[in-house]
């Protein structure tokens, strides 16, 4: 009874298989809107502010979504496009060199593996903050220390990363819908990283108020 009042009208198997559905069509809009490459950033930034506003009863629509990326600061989001492009090329040559068989290479390709590894985790994070629909220094500005503090959370980055590519490249029909699970992946990071920092700050304040009554 209390799974048929927390219904819609119009839903049929109830607000989390709706949840579902939506995720997987904003992945497909969100997967055509990547094809470029050079809009990736701005693409996955998108699917994270819409997911981002079910916590306020706000729709997961393919026409919210088109309505945000409209309003996106596009001369930033090309920019952060082309660095990104521009690190992955980089990376991908650097792990060819040391693949030729370098005095080192061995250590140099661990060494870069790890900093692609960092860059990705800062850059789905940036992703995922607010802050990215208006500017990218800024989310970038505060992501890299959240990296930092919350090893959890970008430790479950690197898994919805990881789990996105996989599941494209095992079946590629699956990369018009990846982009729909990992954002919600990357906004349930760092909504969880949001609430327990909140949780914390009142949990000091209660010791505070404590310690004053005592």
């Amino acid at each position: 009874m209390s799974a048929a009042r927390t219904r819609e009208p119009g839903e049929i198997f109830g607000p989390r298989a709706t949840l579902f559905a939506d995720v997987l069509s904003i992945g497909v809009v969100t997967a055509v809107v990547c094809l470029p490459l050079v809009t990736v950033p701005a693409a996955l930034s998108t699917a994270c502010a819409v997911l981002r506003g079910v916590r306020s009863g706000r729709p997961v629509t393919a026409g919210r979504y088109l309505a945000l990326l409209r309003r996106r600061p596009w001369t930033g989001d090309l920019a952060a496009g082309a660095v990104a492009l521009a690190g992955a090329a980089l990376l991908v040559a650097d792990l060819a060199l040391a693949g030729a068989g370098l005095p080192g290479a061995r250590a140099f390709s661990v060494v870069a593996a790890l900093v692609g590894v960092a860059a990705l985790v800062v850059a789905g994070r940036a992703c995922a903050r607010p802050e990215s629909a208006g500017g990218w220094r800024t989310a970038v500005r505060c992501a890299a220390p959240d990296a930092v503090r919350d090893p959890g959370g970008s430790a479950l980055v690197v898994l919805a990363l990881v789990t996105a590519a996989l599941c494209a490249w095992m079946m590629p029909p699956l990369a018009f819908l990846a982009p729909g699970p990992l954002a919600l992946a990357l906004t349930a990071i760092d909504v969880r990283r949001t609430m327990s920092g909140s949780k914390s700050k009142s949990e000091s304040e209660s010791e505070s108020h404590e310690q004053e009554t005592a």
